[in-house]
């Protein structure tokens, strides 16, 4: 049996410096507080463009005006023959630039609010974050703590933060000989709403409002507004506090007595609460032990006994994802690529990355967290339909780059993407897999069955066999549109997407689809050239051009079964990668997608250089978080996909030998692995 208390505690991340790329999250799936190295957000303008420290939920979305003259209902489609006929794509932006700009910019995700120190030397001169020595800044991932230690002239400054996993609220303690001396409160400062990766426009003042609604002693209740967005925030303290004459936008909170000690909570809400804020201490309780459940419950992974040198820091990067993906993509929406730290694409969801963040949690055994955000689908579905009705299709069509209520955003790519499609068919499996429910059937039909609908409508029968033809862009997205036939990854996901809803058919105890069956037995071969398998049929039959971005084509037999698939091809098309794919233009993801094809072929030890490949967008932070470039910081759909992968390699796949123990990994003697709770793949 895995101690597990002893495995975070050994992955817990420690900052003893400052280290503007990783600053500490606490949150619980739909909200979430990053704090810089004071344990809040003292320093936040340090850390704006490099890696933001934001609070964040999945209901704080705020929309601009429209611009004068700006009238979005008139956008405009382009027209893409298909099989000779006339479709409109919104993938144009010549002649109707504002347009587009404001329907990808809005809504937006912003930053709630700035929950920081104000810090004094003893000059009386504010301290900046040199002034910050002797750091030892530690999460405690059993208890979801983070736990921040420095000195200022001498003087230390002990900080926990912790945030409530029922509501939005952060819970914080400071003790400080600072405090009684004057030299420390804490200061309440609300940015305007931006797309921008911070969240937060300082500039505007005049664009938003901060009223106070009620106050005493103890508590502090405000009234947010942004054009025509509202929220509400309350802080609650747990002595008396003085709260001094407010700023613009700016609140400060200090001690009415000379103490040592400040305790509050600080709650955001969409809605106003008549509800009281949470109580500090409950909430550090609450936090301790939702995460101890946590850490006891769902699958865990111990590397502990091997001797492989790479295993420490994979298993440091499993439990740091763990904790990260629950955290940031556990919510009732589907993530933003950055999750609720900050923003990227504007805080929307990019619905292709939606199985990258969460379908690892059905197979550590926490299906609850990739259903929280099942219901979205039905919601926005109305809006999915409509977008295959205006096409000329049946079924759902479901979207790519889109806002929380469905929206979806015009783009010269986002558009012409069709690997989403079939996602939400497989998340119904692998609940169905992991649940062993019947209801879980009952309960998401109507998404597997339309989108099958539309998948059996959008694909074309002609010359004796189905296509998947233009207009379509493959998940590499280095291909143009209109030349794309019959991508490698997609068509396998088609057939598995049909595959699947025909089984969920026959166990629902309906008759099959005549369709969906003819399909499954006349789709077309997966284009291969040279003995490697292509992005698609019109590819050239040299990778020179395409060996960048997303090796997609190994999906097909790594996500993926392969029902289609030559194993031999695809083994000669992953060594064709690795050998010659261009791996600093590929994306965090892309490594687990190789690992699990590689995992397939039999091919362990191959698995694990890919997870491991030392290339610069597999850089994984000392917070957990990987690294991708400067406007994107962190990425959590290689935290979600390192899971999924190392699910697979530990517990296995569907077809394998009984009593295959650990399938993945290297049998040499070096990965001598533990693991519990992880169920087999697909």
């Amino acid at each position: 049996m895995i101690d597990r208390r002893r495995l975070t505690k050994r992955n817990a991340p420690h900052i003893d410096r400052v280290d503007y790329f990783s600053p500490l999250s606490v949150g619980n799936g739909k909200f979430a507080f990053t704090a810089d190295v004071s344990g809040l957000q003292t320093f936040s303008r340090d850390y704006e463009d490099k890696m933001p420290v934001c609070t964040m939920s999945n209901w704080g979305w705020h929309t601009f005006p429209e611009p004068e003259g700006c009238d979005i209902s008139s956008i405009r489609p382009e027209m893409y023959d298909t099989f000779g006929r006339q479709v409109g794509y919104f993938t144009n932006a010549r002649g109707q630039e504002d347009i587009f700009n404001y329907l990808r910019e809005n809504p937006h995700r912003f930053h709630l609010g700035n929950i920081g120190l104000l810090l004094l030397l003893s000059s009386g001169k504010r301290a900046q974050i040199d002034d910050l020595k002797d750091i030892d800044q530690t999460l405690d991932l059993w208890r979801g703590i983070i736990k921040s230690r420095y000195t200022i002239e001498g003087t230390e400054v002990y900080v926990e933060t912790v945030c409530d996993p029922k509501s939005d609220t952060v819970g914080v303690k400071i003790r400080s000989a600072l405090i009684p001396k004057g030299r420390l409160c804490v200061e309440l400062k609300f940015p305007y709403g931006s797309p921008a990766m911070c969240g937060a426009d300082w500039n505007k003042d005049y664009r938003h409002s901060s009223s106070i609604i009620s106050q005493s002693s103890r508590r502090i209740e405000l009234a947010r507004s942004m054009d025509g967005d509202q929220y509400f925030v309350t802080v609650s303290a747990e002595t008396d506090v003085i709260f001094p004459e407010p700023q613009k936008h700016v609140f400060i909170i200090k001690p009415a007595e000379e103490i040592a000690e400040l305790s509050f909570a600080v709650r955001f809400s969409k809605e106003k609460q008549s509800e009281p804020v949470p109580d500090v201490n409950g909430i550090f309780s609450a936090s301790a032990r939702f995460w101890e459940n946590f850490w006891s419950s769902g699958g865990a992974i111990d590397f502990s006994g091997c001797i492989d040198p790479r295993a420490q820091e994979l298993e440091r990067r499993v439990v740091l994802s763990q904790y990260l993906t629950a955290i940031q993509c556990s919510g009732s929406i589907p993530p933003q690529e950055t999750g609720l730290t900050c923003n990227s694409w504007y805080g929307k969801a990019h619905l292709e990355m939606h199985w990258w963040h969460a379908a690892h949690f059905a197979l550590w055994s926490r299906p609850e967290m990739l259903e929280n955000s099942m219901w979205w689908y039905r919601s926005v579905m109305p809006k999915a339909e409509a977008i295959a009705g205006r096409q000329g299709y049946k079924g759902v069509r479901w979207q790519k780059m889109v806002s929380p209520d469905g929206a979806d955003s015009p783009s010269k790519v986002a558009p012409l993407l069709i690997w989403q499609q079939p996602h939400p068919i497989f998340y119904a499996e692998l609940l169905y897999r992991a649940k062993k429910d019947s209801s879980i059937l009952d309960g998401y039909k109507d998404i597997v069955f339309r989108t099958a609908e539309f998948m059996a409508d959008f694909i074309h029968y002609e010359n004796g066999r189905y296509v998947l033809g233009a207009p379509l862009i493959p998940a590499s997205e280095n291909n143009d549109g209109r030349d794309t036939l019959n991508p490698t990854y997609e068509l396998e996901y088609w057939y598995q997407g049909l595959y699947i809803a025909q089984q969920w058919k026959e166990r629902l105890g309906d008759e099959r689809v005549e369709l969906w069956d003819d399909i499954l037995k006349n789709i077309s071969q997966l284009p291969q050239k040279n003995g490697v398998y292509l992005e698609h049929e019109n590819c050239p039959d040299t990778y020179t051009s395409f060996n960048k971005s997303h090796p997609c084509m190994l999906n097909a037999f790594g996500a993926l079964p392969g029902a289609l698939v030559d194993r031999e091809i695809m083994k000669n098309t992953l060594n064709m990668v690795l050998d010659k794919w261009q791996m600093n233009k590929t994306w965090g993801w892309d490594y687990p997608l190789m690992a699990m094809c590689a995992a397939r072929l039999g091919e362990p030890e191959k698995a694990i250089e890919c997870l491991l490949l030392d290339t610069p967008k597999n850089q994984y932070l000392e917070n957990g978080h990987n690294y991708q470039r400067p406007n994107l910081p962190l990425y959590l759909p290689a935290n979600g996909g390192l899971l999924t992968a190392i699910a697979m390699m530990a517990a296995g796949w569907d077809g394998l030998e009984n009593g295959a123990y650990a399938p993945g990994f290297p049998k040499d003697g070096k990965w001598n692995i533990k693991y519990e709770g992880i169920l087999r793949y697909r």
